[in-house]
């Protein structure tokens, strides 16, 4: 079997079947060691990754901009992981002068070994870790800040406009564990599989569950978003992976069964408004403005390609409404 990308090495297994390794910064805000106060995080981020894209929508929709800051670590290298060069974002960490994200995670933890991820939340006071992990963080972000918010940006005063309304939870959790498995991840399972049976088996898997998703959105009470009028956990969580599908995953990742744009009308009806809102529930266009097809397209080409050619297509990377 061929040798996968250095980066992602550790993650393929002896059938050639690729894994997600588990995240290892798991704390939560507000707790007695890491209070809600302005100014104290950071959020790391980079425009390629989805699950980082998560994290940047929800700041913007929660309006956390001058609560959290966030920086971005524009490069990666094959061995030794993300680090800021200077060509998108700064040339070293603002906060702490390094040049490799691999120096705060060795900070916060010197035993460290684990892959060098984003998101990461981190605490300035303590110079540590908060957490790696994008479900964790977007959760933390839906409400832990809320004190510090107009009353009307707080959870608890959205009524059924909350990003996670408790009369939909149980069934949000269902959809996000399955979405989770076999399209957010899946997209990965399908690319960095090393051989054909890996391949068939999670293509088909991920094929599938775009079919259900198809399906569940043309359902009363599904529309226009997920699970209903309003835009919740579930919408956010799946939009960073369609978003990123027809311009990378299909042809990149070798997802290349159906294009979300030619057939998958109500996932691309959903698609395409999330993206083109300028609504208050998107904040304005956040999901626009937050999406960088250029960005997302370089970096899954330097990963995959190894050649550094960036397709050119499809054009446009996303249709018009």
């Amino acid at each position: 079997m061929a040798d996968p990308k250095p980066l992602y090495r550790e993650t393929v297994d002896a059938i050639g079947l690729w894994n997600r390794m588990p995240s290892k910064f798991r704390h939560t805000i507000p707790s007695e060691r890491f209070p809600a106060e302005t100014g104290r995080y950071v959020l790391y981020i980079n425009h390629v990754c989805p699950w980082a894209h998560r994290a940047v929508i929800v700041r913007a929709l929660k309006g956390l901009e001058h609560v959290i800051q966030q920086v971005e670590v524009d490069a990666r290298d094959p061995t030794h992981g993300w680090y800021f060069s200077g060509y998108r974002g700064p040339d070293k960490d603002p906060v702490y002068g390094v040049r490799w994200l691999k120096e705060l995670y060795l900070k916060a933890d010197p035993h460290y070994n684990g892959r060098i991820t984003i998101p990461l939340l981190w605490d300035k006071h303590h110079g540590t870790a908060v957490n790696n992990e994008s479900a964790d963080i977007i959760r933390i972000m839906f409400d832990a800040f809320d004190p510090l918010l107009p009353s009307e940006h707080r959870e608890i005063n959205k009524g059924p406009s909350a990003f996670r309304p408790p009369h939909l939870a149980v069934e949000m959790d269902s959809l996000n564990s399955w979405v989770y498995d076999t399209v957010n991840n899946g997209v990965y399972k399908v690319g960095f599989a090393i051989s054909q049976s890996a391949y068939d088996e999670h293509i088909s898997k991920l094929f599938h569950s775009l079919d259900r998703l198809e399906c569940h959105l043309s359902q009363t009470g599904h529309n226009p978003y997920l699970f209903g009028q309003y835009i919740t956990d579930a919408d956010i969580r799946l939009f960073t992976t369609l978003v990123r599908f027809d311009v990378a995953y299909h042809t990149l990742f070798k997802c290349n069964m159906k294009m979300i744009r030619l057939d998958y009308p109500y996932l691309h009806a959903w698609l395409r408004r999330l993206y083109w809102s300028d609504a208050p529930e998107t904040g304005g266009g956040v999901f626009r403005t937050t999406t960088h097809f250029d960005v997302i397209k370089r970096g899954y080409s330097s990963v995959t390609a190894g050649n550094g050619v960036v397709p050119a297509g499809p054009v446009p990377p996303i249709m018009p409404l």
